[in-house]
């Protein structure tokens, strides 16, 4: 048996609970993991609010939260013939095992070994955040000195894809609000908050001509006053807001494969992907982790350390 923290029904945080389970048996294609480090993401409460039900396999309640996880395997499923028993990897819980948790089954073709000199820590924050980095630049493709406008830049995702930004010699401007201002502009970020200034005005004072692409991790009522700005609205892409279609913007190509999870471990040993850690809780204190996320109060990526 193995301690988990999920939630028992859809709702808000008070469906939230700890409970134990027997291990997880991998499935076909899976790989059974004791969770070293557990990354947090916002689709982690809208997967417990219920507001994308079927993206979580299926299970039944309760369920374990979190889909990003750095551990060691324990034992393999049918038809998984690329990773050992005793390697350290990372990767996704696309089935809906859940990494908020001591042990948990990841989807053997979106998980990957951890290479020499990166650590567990760094390795989990890189499924959700370090492939989105990646997939949204590749899609935009600028050269550098191009101008890029990244809206929220003070989460997980929004720094990471600023600092690969910065790493490709793109100019990135980046929105957020005042809390968000000290990491994002130590990673050279030129920082407009939106608590105090008109976003549209000061981005058009800093690139009069318009943005050569633009990074939407806001949506809403923020995507459409950003997507204005850009020269080419097919060069606003969206990773969280699907109407960025209705603007002439694209939303991001995901590709969560063994592949892309290798390149961002290799681009995070090289310097060009660092993550910005800003909070590391042990499992007991999950509920405080995703707390913070939920209510949009940390800057940079929250992680749970479980082992």
């Amino acid at each position: 048996m193995g301690q988990a923290w999920g939630f028992g029904r859809y709702g808000g945080p008070e469906v939230q609970e700890f409970f134990d389970r027997p291990d997880p048996v991998p499935g076909r294609g899976e790989v059974l993991i004791r969770v070293e480090v557990a990354g947090v993401n916002p689709l982690d409460h809208l997967l417990r609010s219920g507001l994308v039900d079927g993206f979580d396999g299926g299970r039944p309640f309760p369920r374990v939260l979190g889909m990003e996880a750095a551990g060691t395997v324990l034992a393999r499923g049918e038809d998984v013939n690329e990773l050992e028993v005793g390697d350290a990897v990372f990767g996704f819980a696309l089935t809906g095992g859940g990494t908020y948790a001591e042990t948990t089954v990841l989807s053997a073709p979106h998980t990957a070994r951890i290479p020499e000199g990166l650590s567990a820590t760094v390795a989990a924050t890189l499924p959700v955040a370090g492939t989105t980095a990646v997939d949204v630049l590749d899609q935009l493709s600028l050269p550098a000195g191009a101008t890029v406008l990244v809206n929220g830049v003070g989460g997980g995702v929004g720094l990471a894809v600023a600092r690969l930004a910065v790493g490709r010699e793109l100019r990135v401007i980046g929105t957020g609000s005042t809390a968000k201002r000290e990491h994002a502009e130590a990673i050279g970020v030129r920082f407009i908050d939106y608590t105090a200034e008109d976003v549209a005005a000061a981005a058009r004072e800093l690139v009069p001509d318009g943005f050569d692409g633009i990074v939407d991790l806001a949506g809403g009522t923020s995507l459409r006053t950003v997507a204005p700005l850009g020269q080419d609205p097919r060069n606003v892409i969206a990773v969280g807001d699907m109407s960025v279609a209705d603007l002439g913007g694209c939303f991001v190509e995901r590709r969560v494969d063994r592949e892309n999870l290798e390149r961002s471990a290799r681009l995070a040993l090289d310097g060009l992907l660092a993550p910005v850690i800003t909070a590391v809780h042990p499992l007991a204190d999950a509920p405080a982790a995703l707390a913070t996320v939920e209510n949009g109060h940390t800057s940079g990526k929250v992680v749970i350390k479980v082992a």
